[in-house]
C-alpha cells in the first residue's frame, strides 16, 4: 500500500487576480498555486506580504472577481480542473476565505473539451460571466438581481456558438448597459488565420435572456491580418476629460476610447465598435505576446514569450485614438499573468520561472525588481545526489530528512531555466545587522566581569580585532579597548576561563588576562616564528608554531610550557582541536601525510591515527577538526569530524575508553574545506555549524546525525551568542556584514536556485566524476527567426560551475534536440570500467521531406570525460527514429526510439572510437516514452497504452538475442514517467504516472489462473495527484524495522512539486487507511470539495470513487492543525488515542 507526501509544494503561478476582499482596505492580490489560494497585501513600501493560505481539494483552473450589486467587497470565483466551481468571500471572524456558494457539473460528459485553455471572463461591472469549457459551447451566468440573493450566482443558459477554436475572449466596455462579448478565434486548428467577432450577450432589454449567438446576432465580424494575434485588450471609456462624442456622419467618424485592442505578433489593431473605425500600427520588432494588465486607460503592460516587458501606449487626442506604440521597458520572467496593484507595483506570475514584483516608472520607462517569489516549475528532470556514503558505489541512499540526500532539478524554461538544489534544511531568522564589515575571519563571545550571560562580541578581521559591548536592552556599542586585550592584531582565539579570567591568543603571543583588573597576569611568546593553529580548554592550550612545532601550555596561575614536539621536516600541522568534554586529549591534523591523530595532551604522543586520503594520488589534507558529543551519550559516543581541503567531511566514531576510531564515513559539504564551529546545546551535547559554499548545521535527531542546509548561503563564520537581550542567538559574519540570527527549530525544505539561462531538459549524476551531466537547449531570436542550439554540459556537483567547454549537438542544417542523458559505467578499450555519458537526440524536421537518403531522425552519442574534466565524443550512431529514452542493462545500452525499443552492445576500440551493435528489438503498442531496467527485465512506458514488461534473452546456442513481452497493463493510460519499486509484501511493483496527474502502482499478476491472466499487470494502488508528473527517481533507503513508511522514490511535477513516495509497513496499513477516511470527513477546505472526489483516479475512460490503497500525507499532516476536540473525534473508534496519532503524524512529517 502506497503513501505520498509533499517535500516541496508546487509554486507555479498560472492565475492571479487583484480583488477587493477586505472592506475599507486597498485591493489585495490572490494567487493560485495548484491546490492553494494565497492572499497577499501590498505594503506602503511596495512589497507584497503573504497573509493567508487556503487549501482547495482540486487544481485551480480559473479565477475571477465578481461584484454583487450594492456590495462593498468582491466575491472570488474559483473553478477547478474537474468542473467544480465555488465563490468565496473573506470571513474576518475566521481569518480566512469562507465558501459562499458551490456548483458542480453532475451531468455525463458528452461534449469535447475546449482545444484552448479553459477560460472565464467577467464583464466590467462584475455581474455577468461567461465560462468556456467545451468546444463550441459557452456557459452564461450572472449575479442575482433579487435583493436577498444578490450574493448568489444565477445560471442563465448554455449556448452553442459557431466559433470552435477560441484564442481569446473578452467583454467590451459599453455605455448602454447591455453587455457585449468579443471572441478572437481561428476557423480551423490547422489553418493559421485569425478572426474577430462580437455579440451582444443578451437579446432583451432586461438582460434576462441569453442571445442565441447565431450569424444574425453578430455585431461585428472581421478578419485580422496578423494570424498570430492571440490577445484582446478591452479599452474603457476613460475619465471625464476623455468624454466621447459620436459623429452622425460615418465618413468623418474617428476611432475613440471604448473599443478593443487586438495584439498580434507583428501588428496592433485598435477597433472602435461604436464608430466602426480601426487604427492599426505595425510593430518594429515581432514577438509572441502572452499576458497583459492595465496601468490606465491609455497605458498597458504586456509580457511576451521571451521574457520582455513592453509598455503599450495609446496616443490620444482627447478621446480620439490617433495611434499606438510599444516599447520595451525591462526583462521579466516569462509571464502567465500580469497584475498591476497600483502605486507603481506590478506582479508577474510565472509558471516558467520565478514570480516577481516590480516597481514601475512609466515616465522613465524603467522597472526595478523589488521581490522574488521562487518557483521550481516546471521540473523537466530530477536526480538524487547522496552527499553521504562517499566511500564506495552501490550503497543505499541516506534518507531525505538526514540532509544528506539532495534533490537536483532541471527547472524553468528558456532564459528562466535553472538548476535547483532541494534539500532538508533549517532557517536562520535574522534579528538585526550589527555592522557592515569585510575581511572578518573569526567571531568569539565573552562574559564580562560579573556577567551571568555573554555580553561581549569579539570580531577578528585580517589585521585587527574589534570589541562590541551588549547591554541588557539591545543597546550595543563598539569600544576602542577592553581589559588589556591586544586589538592591533588578528585574534586567533579568545575565551572565558574559570576564576574570572580570559585567554587571548594572537599570532605573536598567548595572554592570560584578569577580567576584573584588566591586567595580563601571564604572557607566553614563541622563541621564533608565529602561532598558526590554536585550541584551548579550561586547563590546557595546544598550539603550533609555524606549523612545525606542537606546544602544550598548562593553564594554572600562569601559563606554563608543559611539552613540545618538533616535527621538523617530517610533517606539518594543519589543524588542532581540544575537545571540551575530554580535557586530556587533543586532535591534530597533518599536511604532508593527510592524516589525523588523537594525542595525549601531556606527552603529545599519538594514541590513535588515521590516514584520510581516499586514493594514493589524492593530495587532500585535513583543514579543520572537531570532536564532540552530537548524539545523546546513552545512544552513542563522541564523533570526530575532519574537514578536508576538497570539501569532504570525514567522520569517525570515537571510543570513550581508549579513543580508538571506527565507523569511517564521508559526506561532501562543498568544493573547499568547511570551517567547523561548535554550538553548545543542553545536556552536554553540541551542534556543529559548517561554513562553506553550502553552509550546513550538523546535529543529532532521533538517534542519527543530520546534515541540514542553512538558509544563510554567504556565512563565513559563526559563534554562539546567548545574551540577555538576544537569548539563544548566534552571530553570523558574511563577506559584507556581521548580523545576529536565530536558528529555526523546525526543519524545512531549503531550495537554492542556480540560474543557467537555458532549458535544462535532462540531468545525469556521476558520483565518480563529482559532476552532473546536463542536456540543455538554448533559444534566441536572430534576424526575427528563432534559433535553437542543444548541448551537453558538465557542471560541478556542489557549485554547478561549468567544467570545460560545452559539447554542442550540431547537425546543421537540421536542428538537433537533446532528448535523453544518462551516465553509465562501461568497459573502456583496456577492459577497465570507465565513466561514460550517453546522450539521445532527435531531429526537428521543420517540414523537411524525409527521403531514403535522409531518413535519420536522431542519434545516440557516447561521451567520455578527459583529464581536464571536459566532455569529448567517443562514438555516435545515426537512428531512423528519435531517441526518447535511454537505459543501461549491464554492459548493454537500451534505447527507446519512435515505435521501437532496441538493445545495443557497446564495444570500445580506443578512447575515441567504439561500436554500437544492434542485438534485439521490441515494438510497443504506440510510442515508448520511458524505460526502466531491472535485472534482465525492461519496463517500457507507452505513450497511450500504459506499460509492458519485456525480458531480454542473450544470444545462445546459435540463437540471436531477443526481447520477449512477458506482461502488460491492458488499459489506456497516457504515460509520462515510470519507476521500479523494490519488492515488499505485495511483491515487485512499478510506479507509473500519466498526463492527467494520476499515479498508479502496478505489479505482475503472478497468482493468475491462466497464462493470459499472468500476463496481465494489475493495479494495487491509485490516486490522482492533481499535477502531471515529469520524472520519478528511485531511491533505496535502509529503513528501520519499526518504520511506518519506507521511502521508495522522489516524484517531480510540472507545477514544481517534489513528492516523497513510499510503501506503508503492513502493520500500519489498516490504521492509516481508516485514519485518512475519518480525517477527510473532518478537515475543511475552501470550496467544500470532497477529498475522495479530489484524489480519485480519472482519465477519459473511467473515474473512481476515491483513492485506492493510497494514503495522502498532506491530508494526514492537517491533523495537527485541528483543535483537541476535533482530534479526539477523529480518533474515536480508531484504536490509538489522539496523542498517539499526533506522535505518528509528527514522525511521518519528519521524513521530509
Amino acid at each position: 500500500m502506497a503513501y505520498i507526501a509533499p517535500i516541496h509544494r508546487p509554486n507555479s503561478v498560472r492565475h492571479a487576480i487583484r480583488i477587493g476582499l477586505f472592506p475599507n482596505e486597498p485591493e489585495c492580490l490572490v494567487v493560485a498555486k495548484t491546490n492553494r489560494l494565497e492572499v497577499w497585501k501590498r505594503e506602503d513600501t511596495g512589497a507584497l506580504v503573504h497573509t493567508s493560505t487556503q487549501y482547495v481539494n482540486g487544481t485551480v483552473a480559473m479565477l475571477q472577481r465578481l461584484r454583487p450589486r450594492d456590495a462593498d467587497t468582491d466575491l472570488l470565483f474559483v473553478g477547478t480542473d474537474r468542473f467544480q466551481y465555488f465563490t468565496v468571500r473573506w470571513d474576518s471572524a475566521k481569518g480566512g476565505l469562507d465558501t459562499f456558494e458551490m456548483f458542480y457539473d453532475m451531468d455525463e460528459k458528452h461534449m469535447r473539451d475546449s482545444q484552448s485553455q479553459d477560460k472565464c471572463i467577467v464583464d466590467p461591472t462584475g455581474r455577468f460571466m461567461v465560462v468556456l469549457l467545451w468546444e463550441g459551447v459557452i456557459n452564461v451566468l450572472r449575479m442575482h438581481t433579487v435583493k436577498g440573493k444578490r450574493q448568489n450566482l444565477s445560471w442563465m443558459d448554455q449556448v452553442r456558438i459557431s466559433e470552435l477554436f477560441i484564442k481569446c475572449a473578452s467583454f467590451l466596455h459599453v455605455e448602454t448597459g447591455y453587455p457585449k462579448v468579443a471572441f478572437l478565434y481561428q476557423t480551423r486548428t490547422e489553418n493559421p488565420d485569425c478572426h474577430l467577432v462580437s455579440y451582444r450577450l443578451t437579446n432583451d432589454d432586461k438582460n434576462t435572456e441569453v442571445s442565441r449567438f447565431e450569424t444574425r446576432d453578430q455585431i461585428d465580424r472581421m478578419e485580422i491580418e496578423d494570424p498570430g494575434s492571440a490577445l484582446l485588450i478591452p479599452v474603457s471609456k476613460g475619465e471625464e476629460h476623455h468624454k466621447r462624442y459620436l459623429s452622425r456622419n460615418a465618413a468623418s467618424a474617428r476611432a475613440q476610447l471604448g473599443g478593443v485592442i487586438v495584439l498580434g505578433e507583428t501588428r496592433i489593431l485598435y477597433y472602435d465598435d461604436a464608430a466602426k473605425k480601426k487604427v492599426e500600427t505595425a510593430l518594429q520588432e515581432a514577438s509572441i505576446f502572452v499576458a497583459w494588465t492595465e496601468y490606465d486607460v491609455s497605458h498597458y503592460f504586456v509580457g511576451d514569450d521571451y521574457g520582455n516587458l513592453w509598455l503599450l501606449e495609446m496616443l490620444l487626442d482627447g478621446a480620439v485614438v490617433t495611434g499606438m506604440k510599444m516599447r520595451k521597458i525591462g526583462v521579466i520572467s516569462r509571464p502567465n499573468c500580469l497584475v498591476y496593484m497600483g502605486h507603481g507595483t506590478l506582479f508577474v506570475g510565472s509558471h516558467y520561472g520565478d514570480s516577481q514584483v516590480f516597481h514601475v516608472d512609466i515616465d522613465r520607462g524603467e522597472i526595478e525588481l523589488t521581490q522574488t517569489l521562487h518557483n521550481i516549475a516546471p521540473i523537466l528532470d530530477l536526480t538524487i545526489m547522496d552527499m553521504g556514503n562517499r566511500e564506495g558505489e552501490g550503497q543505499t541512499s541516506n534518507e531525505y530528512s538526514s540532509g544528506q540526500a539532495r534533490i537536483v532539478t532541471g527547472s524553468g524554461v528558456h532564459k528562466d531555466g535553472s538548476l535547483r538544489s532541494v534539500r532538508s534544511g533549517v532557517g536562520l531568522d535574522d534579528e538585526g545587522i550589527l555592522d557592515s564589515m569585510d575581511n572578518v575571519r573569526s567571531l568569539f563571545s565573552l562574559r564580562s566581569h560579573g556577567a551571568t550571560k555573554v555580553d561581549v562580541l569579539v570580531v577578528s578581521s585580517l589585521f585587527e580585532t574589534k570589541i562590541f559591548l551588549f547591554g541588557s536592552t539591545e543597546h550595543i556599542k563598539e569600544v576602542d579597548n577592553f581589559k588589556g586585550m591586544i586589538l592591533t592584531e588578528t585574534t586567533l582565539l579568545v575565551q572565558n576561563l574559570p576564576n574570572d579570567r580570559i585567554l587571548q591568543v594572537t599570532p605573536s603571543c598567548v595572554l592570560l588576562i584578569d577580567l576584573e583588573s584588566g591586567v595580563a597576569v601571564s604572557t607566553w611568546r614563541p622563541a621564533e616564528g608565529e602561532i598558526t593553529n590554536i585550541s584551548a580548554n579550561d586547563e590546557w592550550v595546544l598550539l603550533s608554531v609555524d606549523g612545525r612545532v606542537l606546544v602544550c601550555l598548562q593553564i594554572g596561575q600562569d601559563l606554563i610550557k608543559y611539552e613540545q614536539n618538533d616535527l621538523g621536516d617530517s610533517d606539518q600541522i594543519a589543524c588542532i582541536h581540544l575537545p571540551p568534554q575530554y580535557p586530556n586529549i587533543g586532535v591534530v591534523g597533518f599536511w604532508k601525510s593527510g592524516s589525523v591523530s588523537i594525542v595525549d595532551i601531556k606527552t603529545l604522543q599519538s594514541l590513535h591515527g588515521e590516514n584520510l586520503r581516499r586514493k594514493e594520488d589524492n593530495a587532500s589534507v585535513p583543514r579543520d577538526v572537531v570532536l564532540a558529543q552530537i548524539l545523546p551519550a546513552d545512544i552513542a559516543g563522541p564523533t570526530l569530524f575532519v574537514s578536508m581541503e576538497d570539501g569532504f567531511v570525514v567522520t569517525f566514531n570515537v571510543s570513550k575508553e581508549d579513543f580508538s576510531l571506527s565507523g569511517r564515513k564521508m559526506v561532501v559539504l562543498g568544493t573547499r574545506h568547511a570551517r567547523l564551529q561548535l554550538l553548545p546545546q543542553p545536556g552536554g551535547m553540541y551542534n556543529i555549524f559548517s561554513t562553506s559554499e553550502i553552509p550546513s548545521l550538523i546535529y543529532g535527531s532521533e538517534g542519527r546525525i543530520v546534515y541540514s542546509a542553512v538558509t544563510s548561503d554567504d556565512a563565513i563564520c559563526v559563534c554562539p551568542f546567548d545574551a540577555e537581550a538576544f537569548p539563544d542567538c548566534i552571530v553570523v559574519a558574511t563577506e559584507k556584514e556581521v548580523k545576529l540570527s536565530r536558528i529555526d527549530n523546525e526543519r524545512r525544505t531549503h531550495v537554492k536556485p542556480l540560474p543557467m539561462g537555458e532549458t535544462i531538459r535532462r540531468i545525469a549524476y556521476s558520483k565518480s566524476e563529482r559532476a552532473f551531466g546536463l542536456g540543455c537547449f538554448h533559444r534566441e531570436v536572430k534576424d526575427n527567426e528563432e534559433v535553437i542550439v542543444s548541448s551537453f554540459k558538465l557542471v560541478d556537483e556542489v557549485i554547478f560551475k561549468q567544467l570545460g567547454k560545452a559539447f554542442i549537438l550540431d547537425s546543421s542544417p537540421r536542428v538537433e534536440m537533446v532528448e535523453a542523458v544518462i551516465r553509465a559505467d562501461l568497459e573502456d578499450s583496456y577492459g577497465n570500467r570507465a565513466e561514460r555519458f550517453i546522450v539521445g537526440t532527435s531531429y526537428l524536421d521543420d517540414g523537411h521531406i524525409i527521403t531514403a537518403h535522409n531518413d535519420k531522425r536522431g542519434r545516440i552519442l557516447v561521451l567520455g570525460i578527459d583529464s581536464e574534466r571536459e566532455p569529448y565524443l567517443i562514438t555516435y550512431r545515426q537512428l531512423k527514429g528519435a531517441c526518447r529514452a535511454l537505459a543501461v542493462m549491464g554492459d548493454k545500452i537500451v534505447a527507446a526510439l519512435a515505435k521501437t525499443v532496441i538493445v545495443y552492445s557497446y564495444t570500445e576500440a580506443s578512447t575515441v572510437s567504439a561500436e554500437l551493435k544492434r542485438l534485439a528489438s521490441y515494438r510497443p503498442a504506440t510510442y515508448p516514452i520511458d524505460l526502466v531496467v531491472q535485472g534482465n527485465t525492461i519496463a517500457v512506458a507507452d505513450l497511450m497504452k500504459s506499460m509492458s514488461l519485456v525480458e531480454f534473452t542473450p544470444a545462445a546456442d546459435g540463437q540471436p538475442a531477443k526481447l520477449t513481452e512477458v506482461s502488460r497493463h491492458y488499459q489506456s493510460f497516457w504515460a509520462t514517467a515510470l519507476c521500479h519499486i523494490d519488492g515488499d509484501a505485495d511483491g515487485e511493483a512499478w510506479l507509473e504516472s500519466d498526463t492527467q496527474g494520476n499515479l498508479v502502482v502496478l505489479r505482475k499478476n503472478t497468482a493468475g489462473v491462466t497464462t493470459e491472466d499472468r500476463r496481465r499487470m494489475e493495479v494495487t494502488s491509485e490516486i490522482n495527484l492533481g499535477e502531471m508528473v515529469n520524472k520519478i527517481r528511485k531511491v533505496t533507503v535502509d529503513a528501520s524495522d519499526s518504520a511506518i513508511v519506507v521511502p521508495k522514490a522522489f516524484v517531480g511535477t510540472v507545477e514544481g512539486g517534489v513528492y516523497l513516495f513510499g510503501i506503508i509497513s503492513p502493520s500500519y496499513r489498516d490504521l492509516l487507511i481508516r485514519f485518512q477516511g475519518k480525517l477527510a470527513d473532518v478537515v475543511e477546505t475552501t470550496g467544500n470539495i470532497e477529498f475522495a472526489k479530489y484524489r480519485s483516479f480519472r482519465n477519459e475512460e473511467r473515474e473512481s470513487d476515491g483513492p485506492t490503497r493510497f494514503v495522502d500525507g498532506e491530508l494526514l499532516e492537517r491533523f495537527l492543525d485541528l483543535d483537541e476536540a476535533q482530534q479526539e473525534s477523529v480518533c474515536d473508534g480508531l484504536g490509538p488515542n489522539a496523542e498517539a496519532m499526533r506522535n505518528l503524524v509528527e514522525e511521518l512529517k519528519r521524513m521530509h
